[in-house]
């Protein structure tokens, strides 16, 4: 993580001992500051602690088959404002996680765009930690847009539909 990479000390081990302090210390600094690096020049001896960013493993995740793995969307709320009409209820997401419109890969999606729902009504699932969320329509209604494709992260409190309730 730190590096000395110049130090010019004279013999001994007490200046040693000191150096190796000096460079603990400054490490702490260097890492509590969020620096990237920092260079102290005392009494003809300079040392320099440069962090180093350790290589990251990558990480892997199991998707299921059919679904293509596309870039995260987020949905602008202007869109979302001119797509909804001002009777249009917008149920959000409680959470962050993978949103996915089926139960199983190939099953058919719990609702399409057009589909009348009733409240309480499993729309979707938001896969969180492992755990698969139900979230259930808040209103019934008519599903007027689907804000969300399948497969793609969300954030909490984002649109994933648009329901117009009955009139």
């Amino acid at each position: 993580m730190a590096k000395r990479e110049a130090v010019t000390a004279s013999p001994g081990a007490g200046a040693d001992d000191r150096l190796i302090e000096l460079t603990r210390r400054l490490a702490a600094i260097v890492a509590e500051l969020g620096l990237s690096e920092i260079e102290v020049e005392s009494a003809g001896t300079r040392l320099r602690v440069q962090r180093t960013a350790a290589p990251v493993a990558p990480v892997v995740q199991a998707m299921p088959a059919t679904i293509a793995s596309t870039p995260a969307t987020t949905v602008d709320p202007a869109i979302v404002a001119d797509v909804a009409a001002p009777s249009t209820i917008t149920v959000e997401a409680p959470m962050v996680g993978t949103f996915y419109r089926a139960s199983a890969p190939t099953a058919d999606p719990f609702v399409r765009e057009g589909d009348v729902v009733k409240e309480g009504q499993i729309l979707c699932i938001i896969e969180a930690m492992k755990l698969m969320n139900e979230i259930e329509s808040k209103a019934a209604g008519r599903i007027v847009k689907i804000l969300v494709e399948n497969g793609q992260p969300v954030e909490y409190g984002q649109p994933l539909f648009l329901v117009e309730p009955p009139r």
